[in-house]
């Protein structure tokens, strides 16, 4: 599927570069997208589609879009190297407009997505192929569209509303009700016509868990709690996705694909698709741990000037005698001279090493990040229950489904005396469970403790307007109708 998506890619870039030149140069033979052509052959509508998936699944950034969600929370921070100067505007909230990452790592890969799945859907129906397999790439598209706004709307809030490939480049952001409206609508007019989960050509494409999963954490993070714990009963229904059995292992390349991983962003450990966040996790001089013996940095991995790190505060709410979820937080290491250097003894130094990998490459690990796991269906649909009732039973089960494949202690009623208690004892879990994987930021925004733990960092020019990031300013002056978020 991988393969597949970067030749797509790079076929879609040079049919839009071709295009591009014959405006330029006026030549009036019709272009490589025109109706009739390419976009009537089954392959043809496939390369675009797959095209759409490579900006949805965009592995390279993923260290940014991992980064970018944990140094603004109470969970990761960062020092040296050149991303610094990215991540410490990040880190201190002083973030503006111009800040690079929001355009490349964010803006210009989800609109794209939404691009190539607008071309999909004007035309399929001109495909020469069955109308099952019509209606298969039109629903596929419309989950890909939706996913990519939903990622925007996380960051930026309503942003213009682009359902056609010729939109008028002048656009106003959609309202917020239209945003909503559409990103549910679309998934559920999608969910229909896609496969069972495991019935999908390949690992990686959308089936009925991938577009149900997205619908259940959308309703969650809007706060749409009985909706979000209904999804999430409609996912588990399946009866396919489950929890794989050793926290530490999920993530090894050799696990990818397990019944866990309802959707994630692919990696190779080679140019240009590897996961590049254990090259930046990694301490100085770094050549094994004590706690995950099986990987040996060798001269052919690379190791940032930029460290990657954990907040203290952060990894002492671990069990680290029982919590498995703790080994892979590196607290002491073998350096490459032998001696035994202790995290501990500087603030804020612990490593995720989630992400391993013995054949990395340069930069390239080859570990797929996840986007949407099981755990975090059974931790939705908990959540959301606690929202709408309060404790139950049923929320508590659901919670220490997680909690026992980490090695901890159950949850009781006891535990869980009001719903405010076990709103706090889910995000708490929810920080475990999750670290590294780029949900911080979301989870926060959702319990409304977002500005206020950065204020408890001592930010205090932290205030609402940080909810949002700014739209860039490379969008701004190009689309005058698109206005700036407020306070910036």
């Amino acid at each position: 599927m991988t393969k597949n998506i970067i030749v797509a890619a790079a076929f879609i870039s040079m049919l839009f570069v071709q295009t591009a030149c014959e405006k330029a140069l006026e030549v009036t033979p019709p272009g490589e997208l025109a109706p009739g052509n390419v976009l009537t052959t089954e392959s043809g509508i496939k390369a675009v589609l797959f095209s759409s998936y490579s900006f949805m699944q965009n592995p390279t950034p993923s260290r940014f879009l991992i980064n970018n969600s944990e140094v603004t929370t109470d969970i990761a921070i960062n020092s040296g190297g050149t991303e610094f100067l990215t991540l410490t505007q990040l880190i201190n909230f002083t973030w503006d407009a111009t800040l690079g990452t929001f355009q490349a790592d964010v803006w210009a890969p989800n609109y794209r997505c939404v691009r190539d799945a607008n071309i999909v859907l004007e035309n399929v129906e001109n495909v020469k192929t069955s109308d099952a397999n019509k209606r298969l790439y039109a629903a596929e598209a419309k989950v890909l569209r939706a996913f990519s706004y939903d990622m925007l709307y996380k960051w930026f809030g309503p942003v213009p509303l682009r359902t056609t490939s010729t939109s008028e480049p002048t656009m106003a952001r959609a309202t917020d009700e239209a945003m909503r409206s559409f990103i549910e609508s679309e998934l559920l007019a999608a969910i229909p016509d896609l496969p069972d989960p495991g019935k999908e050509e390949a690992f990686g494409r959308v089936n009925k868990g991938v577009a149900i999963g997205i619908l259940a954490k959308y309703y969650l993070n809007t706060k749409q709690w009985q909706k979000a714990a209904d999804a999430c009963v409609q996912l588990m229904n399946f009866k396919y996705y489950q929890l794989y059995p050793q926290y530490q292992n999920m993530f090894r390349v050799e696990n990818e694909a397990n019944k866990e991983m309802i959707l994630v962003q692919p990696c190779r450990n080679e140019n240009n698709f590897g996961n590049w966040y254990s090259a930046g996790a990694l301490p100085a001089n770094f050549k094994s741990a004590p706690q995950i013996p099986e990987f040996v940095w060798t001269s052919t991995m690379a190791n940032f000037a930029t460290q990657y790190r954990m907040r203290t505060a952060f990894t002492n709410t671990f069990d680290t005698t029982n919590d498995k979820r703790a080994i892979l937080l590196i607290r002491r290491y073998v350096n490459t001279s032998g001696a035994i250097v202790n995290l501990l003894s500087t603030a804020d130094n612990v490593r995720s090493l989630k992400y391993w990998d013995n054949n990395t490459v340069g930069n390239h690990s080859g570990n797929d990040v996840p986007v949407l796991r099981y755990a975090d269906i059974l931790l939705t649909r908990a959540e959301a229950l606690n929202e709408v009732s309060g404790p139950t039973q049923e929320a508590l089960d659901l919670i220490n489904l997680v909690r026992t494949r980490a090695g901890i202690a159950n949850l009781t009623l006891a535990n869980a005396t009001s719903k405010e208690v076990l709103r706090d004892l889910i995000l708490r879990e929810r920080g475990w469970e999750f670290y590294s994987e780029g949900k911080r930021r979301e989870d926060l925004l959702r319990h409304d403790k977002f500005i206020s733990l950065a204020k408890a960092r001592g930010l205090t020019i932290a205030s609402d307007k940080h909810k949002l990031f700014p739209i860039p300013q490379t969008e701004i002056d190009a689309n005058k109708a698109c206005l700036q978020n407020d306070g910036y």
